[in-house]
């Protein structure tokens, strides 16, 4: 009796745990793949497209029930799949094509053409909305998305791999769109170039991103990779950047989408085209009405189209004139002012390509630091530079910048070019009056926020290291010798600490050997009194073995006499740190071994480091003692 009383109050509490009586807790919980397919009654591709939209993920239960290669979700998730629209708008899709291949198939041609131009369509609005109540959540999560975004728009269209040409320009668009947005506000914060493709950070609504964008090269598409979950995040990837950048556009009052000008768009400098939307020069907006609104019109005789292109012809070349017009005399007027200001103030020089809005309200330190590094010089970019990256960073620091190629703003030999970025062995033909410099140059002056020497930079020579800006080498214990260097200009620019030999600086040299001059002595002084304080240590000790009637010589010869091993060592003393490691838990206590084993490794990888730096200046030495 006793007995059937004990299993009935099992059988309760088990019921009151499980929610039905009989399940354990898992099977209750979870669900595998496959009872999630039969429930929502779709193939596996479908159920993974949904996955990747709602943002669903496989989850790992602490007891997997239905064996060990199986993949559990949870039930909750499954049963948020049943209530999708996108579910019931599959079935209807599949079975709309159900229709065209039987149309098809009865080579009935004029329904199967009707039935594909009035194909069902969806969007992905309300998945937005509910994966990112607010907007703040959105911006936190751009990192994949910039990523995927920027991939898909330097692939190429294929067939075989399904990537459309709708996607790789619909990214392309998004991706423009994006940078003129951080051109504009200034919030680009570190930039560096990897094998992998070239790290960007910026800063929006107070939230600091990282994406990787992909170097601009004949992209070949593997055949391990399926692109089918690829062009799924894509799709979605889409919907939320196009809903970021509305936002932050109308944050700025700016009209989103932007417009871009034809003749750029067909010189392939859409970016500079969209930064020049932004910033209030274009005029293409009623060329682009006017061809949208002929596109929707019936077809029309061959004499009325050759009017209708003379017509055309005509507005461009109108439009063409009024904006050459309207850069001369906002030229003029620029010089009017130059020659108007005394001539020991510099003249800051400003062309088509600088925004208009030299004084931001409301703009913090880093943004302003930032909009002003480049403020007074302009750049020329050869034909072998990566146009579209150093055209981002230049103008999102507040610099000119201009290309070899149709649609630049200015041509090379214009006199108001301060620095030509080239790279490549030789020049043919230099100005003398600009620095010709590396691309790495414009990279190391970003991340560090200075405008660093050109001497190392220049053409024809071997630059330093592009150390990474996201690495603290103080953290990592190895602090590279040029990231030593720039650190010194850096505090010299701040007028905090004397510059290197050769820098320009108003501090005089013997200021210097002064200043070195005082810290020895004090080195010194400081090494007599620790040596003077062991001293005083040591005879107070033999003071004290003195007073307790120790003999010293008497000692040492019982000692001399005794074999090492019979020698017990000296006790030891308790060290605080094994003291507080045995008060630790045992989780705790293998965190900190992890922790002390990861310092260890870190210290032994700097000391490999370290080790390489000796033998290359070894070997550079010799190589030098063998050339002389």
């Amino acid at each position: 009796m006793v007995k059937q009383v004990k299993n009935a109050v099992k059988a309760a509490k088990r019921k009151l745990h499980t929610g039905r009586r009989g399940n354990p807790g898992n099977a209750a919980k979870y669900i595998t793949r496959n009872k999630a397919l039969n429930r929502l009654q779709i193939k596996l591709p479908e159920f993974r497209r949904l996955c990747i939209l709602k943002g669903i993920h496989p989850r790992e239960p602490k007891k997997k029930f239905e064996g060990q290669n199986k993949t559990y979700y949870h039930v909750k998730d499954i049963n948020f799949l049943l209530h999708e629209p996108l579910l019931e708008k599959s079935r209807e899709i599949r079975a709309y094509e159900k229709k065209i291949t039987k149309a098809r198939a009865k080579y009935n041609t004029d329904l199967a053409h009707r039935l594909q131009n009035n194909r069902p369509s969806f969007t992905l609005d309300h998945l937005v909305k509910e994966r990112y109540p607010s907007f703040i959540d959105a911006v936190r999560d751009l990192e994949d998305p910039l990523t995927m975004i920027h991939l898909f728009a330097t692939l190429p269209a294929d067939t075989t791999h399904s990537v459309p040409f709708e996607r790789v320009h619909s990214c392309r668009r998004l991706s423009l769109e994006w940078q003129a947005y951080v051109t504009r506000t200034h919030s680009l914060r570190k930039i560096f170039v990897s094998v992998k493709g070239i790290y960007y950070q910026v800063e929006v609504s107070g939230q600091k991103i990282t994406y990787l964008t992909p170097h601009v090269l004949n992209q070949v598409l593997p055949e391990d990779v399926d692109f089918r979950v690829m062009l799924t995040f894509a799709e979605f990837y889409e919907t939320l950047l196009g809903f970021v950048n509305f936002k932050l556009y109308h944050s700025l009052g700016l009209n989103y989408p932007p417009v871009l000008d034809p003749r750029l768009e067909q010189a392939a400098a859409e970016l500079y085209a969209l930064m020049k939307d932004l910033a209030g020069g274009t005029t293409s907006a009623p060329l682009l009405e006017d061809a949208s609104a002929k596109e929707d019109d019936a077809p029309v005789s061959v004499d009325e189209q050759q009017s209708l292109m003379e017509a055309e012809n005509k507005e461009k070349r109108i439009a063409e004139s009024q904006a050459r017009l309207a850069s001369l005399q906002d030229r003029l007027k620029q010089i009017e002012k130059e020659k108007e200001k005394p001539q020991d103030v510099p003249v800051q020089v400003k062309t088509e390509a600088m925004d208009v809005d030299d004084v931001i309200e409301d703009e913090d330190l880093e943004t302003r630091t930032c909009r002003r590094l480049f403020q007074n010089l302009t750049f020329f970019l050869g034909r072998e530079v990566p146009r579209e990256s150093l055209l981002f960073v230049i103008r999102s620091f507040g610099g000119a910048v201009s290309w070899d190629g149709d649609g630049a703003p200015f041509p090379e030999n214009d006199e108001v070019i301060t620095h030509q970025i080239v790279d490549r062995p030789t020049q043919g033909h230099k100005f003398l009056s600009r620095h010709y410099v590396q691309p790495q140059w414009v990279y190391d002056c970003a991340n560090n926020r200075i405008l660093l020497p050109t001497e190392p930079y220049l053409l024809g020579r071997i630059p330093p290291p592009h150390l990474s800006p996201f690495v603290d080498n103080e953290a990592e214990g190895h602090v590279p010798e040029y990231a030593d260097t720039i650190k010194r200009l850096r505090l010299a620019a701040n007028q905090q600490l004397a510059p290197l030999p050769g820098s320009e600086s108003g501090i005089d040299e013997g200021e210097l050997l002064v200043a070195a001059a005082a810290r020895r002595r004090e080195d010194l002084e400081a090494e007599k009194e620790r040596e003077l304080a062991a001293m005083e240590k040591s005879y107070a000790e033999d003071l004290r073995r003195e007073l307790a009637g120790k003999s010293f010589s008497g000692e040492e010869e019982a000692l001399a006499d005794v074999p090492e091993s019979e020698v017990l060592p000296p006790p030891k003393e308790d060290d605080p740190k094994d003291m507080a490691k045995m008060m630790l838990s045992r989780n705790k206590r293998n965190l900190y071994q992890a922790m002390e084993m990861s310092n260890t490794k870190k210290k032994e990888e700097v000391k490999l480091i370290k080790e390489r730096k000796r033998k290359a200046d070894e070997k550079e030495r010799k190589k030098k003692t063998r050339t002389m």
